[in-house]
């Protein structure tokens, strides 16, 4: 696996590869890589000639600097986990390579990019954006590989291609669990043993609503109610939205997919979780 640092040299390597009719797969991430990386590297790797993986921890998509300053950061220990698995390059540019000068774009997708994260973290989005269309730029690919734990991200991103005339197919790959339903998450390391078994509860609370028979609202409140009342957890929010605009729905029959986003607060830090459970 070749590991590359600057942009003219890893698109310098893909017009020749491109050149021999290979098709190119890319995962983009910001490092601290799991099992659920390396799911959609496998997937890249099996379906098609080359996979590329971006490590590259993106500072405009932070709104909080204590967040970006403690998010894990295990270059080594990323680059043997995706020879491991297959990958043919590595590309782990610096900051100063990918933002010589400050981003100034802006992009705007409502109501995508405006409610859940989009509401509780201004300009993420925004810097998720900036990020994606910069490497798409960069590496081309024929598919694009992103877990559908970040749901609302791979809603932006896929009208973000449209808006900009991207013709990379975006391919969504299921959660990865851990066997009590915690989502495979790059913060879980920053959570203690006693931590991570309280934040199964999530999960475990999700799974559960779908069994009550119950109006969208009552599920709701059902969903908050039953995580905030253990010890250790705060739900940011629990929206109920149509699956594919994002937009709050009241009603089982207002969408034809409909999905539960959840942010959750674990931990004395605390540490921020996202899941999501598909109600329909």
């Amino acid at each position: 696996m070749k590991v590359i640092n600057n942009i003219s040299q890893l698109r310098e390597c893909l017009a020749e590869l491109r050149s021999k009719g290979q098709s190119i797969g890319f995962v983009p991430t910001m490092g601290a890589l799991h099992e659920g990386h390396a799911s959609l590297v496998r997937r890249s790797v099996k379906e098609n000639d080359v996979t590329v993986v971006s490590i590259f921890l993106n500072p405009t998509q932070f709104n909080d600097p204590k967040d970006l300053e403690r998010y894990p950061r295990t270059l080594e220990a990323d680059c043997r986990l995706l020879e491991a698995c297959g990958a043919d390059i590595a590309f782990a540019p610096t900051v100063k390579e990918i933002y010589p000068e400050p981003d100034t774009r802006q992009f705007s997708y409502p109501p995508t990019d405006s409610v859940m994260e989009g509401a509780m973290r201004p300009g993420h989005f925004n810097g998720v954006c900036q990020i994606v269309s910069k490497l798409f730029s960069y590496v081309e690919p024929d598919r694009s590989y992103f877990g559908e734990k970040d749901y609302q991200q791979i809603a932006v991103i896929r009208r973000m291609a449209a808006d900009l005339g991207i013709k990379s197919q975006i391919v969504p790959c299921p959660v990865v669990r851990q066997s009590d339903g915690l989502a495979l998450s790059s913060r879980n390391t920053l959570l203690s043993e006693e931590e991570r078994i309280t934040a199964a509860n999530i999960y475990r609370i999700m799974k559960e609503s779908l069994t009550k028979n119950l109006s969208v609202q009552q599920t709701h409140d059902y969903v908050v109610n039953s995580i905030n009342a253990i010890p250790g957890l705060e739900v940011q929010y629990f929206s109920i939205v149509d699956g594919d605009s994002l937009a709050d729905v009241t009603s089982w029959d207002d969408a034809p997919s409909i999905v539960g986003c959840i942010t959750v607060f674990c931990g004395e830090k605390p540490i921020r979780l996202i899941d999501h459970i598909r109600y329909k």
